[in-house]
């Protein structure tokens, strides 16, 4: 006889039964990954963003601007990209580093909402519905925009209960149909043994079978750089480390500018804006506050939430195979996801005080230990010792100051926008999946509080949901080869740097320093555990504003995220290469040293080594190491010997002459067609290349018809025809010999 709940959860199974036979023929599985193409095999065209110091520069020099925004999050970030790709004037300015709040510290999740689903059809809310359907929507377009930084990840709900199947079942469906032609996979049905087959960790006691159904994946603050750098390219000016200390009223009472203060030099800035939006998170407040000039009257609109996330070891979980539990000990859900090559459990709900660098409390660490230990088999035990890393995220859930309502029952579900009687624009709440939309809405309130209507290009209308972040033009899920057999460097930072910097990984790799080892040929690694490489660190630097060693250790890599005590390890070494990069004097380097350590006590390091063996030895040293950008090209390296690239470079400026590039100004030296075969024969072993070999080697490389060719471009062809020249000569009957294989070692095969 079942129980109540029982009956109704069959009863709401049958309806949604019915929603899944009617709009099963919506569901359509699309690739978010471009076409790959013969294009992108070679590096994309060359873009470096502007200094940090040309940004002060320009806010200098810049008499006002149409919107200031306050807050350099996932929220901030949007409405630049937004605000910038509309034709607006935009400065956007952050207290610590980007995305250094909640927006880095999220559960990588790109979802709709399954749990919000099953409260929309419980509780007839229609409110919930829509919140799902949008995020749905908004799932697709970002996995679209950054297809290198977010993918598809197939989620498992284990069933212990034989009622449940049909039920769970049902609403995985439903979350299919409300997808519609956005939906990336069909979810489906695993019986135990193919479940314990994909999950062996899965406690196998009680299990009657599973259900797969398909969220996003991303990474998070990676996601957040490629928004700042989307909106630089856009044209907005951003600055990090920069604190908005004082914000300036005009005679009407209205907001006109504020004072920022650049915390690496305590210099102060002035900007002037027809506007400023407030996209501060979990501190939204103690802007409100400095607005209203009256910090003591001010009513708080944010309820933070601290989330707590756990990075376990890889073997707890598969490589492409997440968990979620929907129904914990005391009703949270949590998660179990592959990420990075590690594992992530979260999250927590408590609340929680606004803190610039919240900590994990030890007893939701626990905590998440403990839900873990009831939904994993017997025998792997869960030890406090395998948490690599742990952190808190603030959930800004947020409270309309027009609302009546007290409790919990006077919070916003999604985010919200509000204008201050001083004129600041508040946008808070909201999640990771729906920042776009977010950042449209803000925009478009943003033009009509502000009166920004004539100060937009064409009709001013939306673009981002087709506007490509950063990196993601020339990204193909192959391009990792091409920088394998370009750079010589290991398979598994090849995978790593095409997934974290998209097609902007040539320029990475340009960074990348010798290894002096047969194999890799290029790319030191920060850590022997990990994947990331020295030239991460003098890459971020200069392309992505990274002015602190938790910047990179933190947010443009994940290190600390995945390994804490791996971050620590690498502490020094990063810290050399960023002093030698930023010219650091000894007293710099110790300051960074010790901030590091306070942050890592915020990602769960523990037992702490105060100073690393020889300070005094470590700190004074100075390093002297070559530039790599002025010795080589940016292609080659893995088949060519220095002295060779400066023979073929040397070649190649004989030969080359200006060029004006279709579409721009400026001009550079580009090598005519024509020209290539005496160019390539006056380099020692390449004199007996005849026109056929190069005919062949511009047809391999997607030349072919190309009336000139870059300096780049040249390397590539000298690298193919290099390899050509050293295939074995054709035999005598014109056709391929090939060795033959005996039966009794071929396996087999014929």
């Amino acid at each position: 006889m079942f129980r109540t709940s029982a009956r109704r959860a069959l009863a709401v199974t049958g309806g949604l039964a019915v929603a899944v036979g009617g709009g099963s023929y919506l569901l359509t599985s699309k690739s978010t990954t471009p076409f790959p193409k013969v294009q992108s095999r070679r590096p994309p065209p060359s873009w470096t963003p502007p200094s940090r110091q040309s940004m002060i520069d320009d806010i200098k020099k810049t008499d006002e601007y149409d919107l200031l925004i306050i807050g350099g999050g996932a929220t901030g970030a949007g409405v630049a990209v937004d605000a910038a790709s509309r034709g607006l004037k935009v400065a956007l300015v952050d207290r610590d580093d980007f995305s250094s709040g909640t927006s880095s510290k999220s559960t990588k999740l790109v979802h709709g909402g399954v749990r919000y689903l099953q409260k929309a059809v419980f509780e007839l809310d229609y409110e919930q519905y829509k919140l799902v359907r949008e995020a749905l929507h908004e799932r697709k377009i970002f996995l679209q925009t950054a297809p290198y930084l977010s993918s598809p990840l197939p989620i498992m709900l284990p069933i212990y209960k034989y009622w449940q199947m049909p039920y769970y079942w049902a609403g995985c469906k439903m979350y299919d149909v409300l997808a519609g032609g956005e939906n990336m996979e069909s979810s489906y049905l695993m019986s135990r043994g193919k479940a314990l087959e994909a999950f062996p960790m899965l406690k196998s006691d009680g299990l009657v079978g599973a259900v797969v159904y398909y969220d996003g994946q991303h990474n998070d603050s990676r996601m957040n750089v490629a928004l700042i750098l989307t909106a630089v390219k856009q044209g907005a000016t951003v600055l990090n480390h920069a604190g908005v200390t004082q914000l300036h009223k005009g005679s009407n009472g209205r907001l006109e500018g504020a004072t920022v203060v650049d915390n690496l030099t305590g210099e102060a800035l002035n900007i002037k804006a027809k506007g400023i939006i407030n996209a501060t998170g979990a501190f939204s407040d103690a802007m409100l506050a400095l607005a209203s000039g009256h910090p003591e009257l001010h009513k708080p609109i944010v309820q933070p939430s601290s989330g707590v996330h756990v990075t376990l070891p890889n073997y707890y979980s598969p490589g492409t195979l997440g968990l979620i539990d929907p129904q914990t000990s005391d009703g949270r859900v949590i998660f179990f996801l592959p990420w990075q090559g590690n594992t992530i459990a979260g999250t927590t709900d408590t609340p929680s005080p606004v803190e610039r660098d919240p900590a994990p409390r030890e007893e939701d660490i626990q905590w998440v230990l403990e839900e873990i230990r009831t939904y994993l088999a017997p025998d792997i035990k869960v030890r406090r010792g395998d948490v690599l890393s742990a952190w808190s995220g603030l959930r800004p859930l947020v409270r309309d100051p027009n609302s009546t309502k007290t409790g919990t029952e006077g919070l916003v579900r999604n985010h919200l926008i509000n204008v201050s009687p001083e004129g600041l624009l508040t946008i808070a709440g909201g999640k990771w999946t729906t920042y776009r939309a977010m950042a449209a809405e803000t925009v478009d309130a943003a033009i009509k509080e502000f009166a920004l209507q004539d100060r937009m290009k064409g009709d001013g209308s939306c673009v981002t949901e087709h506007l490509r972040l950063v990196g993601s033009d020339g990204w193909t899920p192959n391009m990792f080869i091409s920088l394998i057999q370009r750079f010589g460097i290991e398979t598994e930072v090849a995978k790593h740097l095409a997934a974290d910097y998209g097609d902007r990984a040539w320029a990475v790799c340009a960074y990348a320093r010798p290894t002096n080892e047969r194999w890799p040929l290029h790319g030191i690694k920060l850590s022997p555990q990990y994947p990331y490489i020295e030239a991460e660190v003098r890459y971020a630097v200069h392309n992505e504003f990274a002015q602190t060693a938790v910047d990179f250790l933190s947010r443009r890599s994940r290190l600390s995220f995945l390994n804490v005590q791996a971050a620590l390890d690498a502490l020094p070494r990063v810290i050399d290469i960023m002093a030698e990069e930023l010219h650091w004097s000894r007293r710099r380097k110790k300051q960074e040293y010790n901030q590091a350590l306070t942050h890592f006590k915020s990602m769960g390091l523990q037992n702490i080594v105060v100073e690393p063996e020889s300070w005094k030895e470590w700190v004074g040293r100075t390093l002297h190491f070559s530039d790599p950008r002025k010795t080589v090209t940016r292609t080659g390296r893995a088949v060519f010997a220095p002295g060779e690239l400066d023979s073929i470079k040397s070649a190649f400026h004989i030969h080359a002459k200006p060029s004006t590039i279709e579409g721009k100004n400026d001009q550079q030296l580009r090598l005519d067609s024509s020209e290539l075969r005496e160019a390539v024969t006056q380099l020692k072993s390449f004199e007996a290349i005849t026109q056929k070999q190069i005919g062949y080697v511009l047809r391999e490389a997607g030349f072919e018809g190309r009336p000139e060719v870059d300096i780049d471009e040249f390397v590539e062809i000298c690298s193919t025809l290099k390899e050509v020249n050293q295939l074995p000569p054709p035999s005598s009957t014109g056709k391929p010999q090939r060795t033959r294989i005996p039966v009794e070692k071929s396996g087999g095969g014929v």
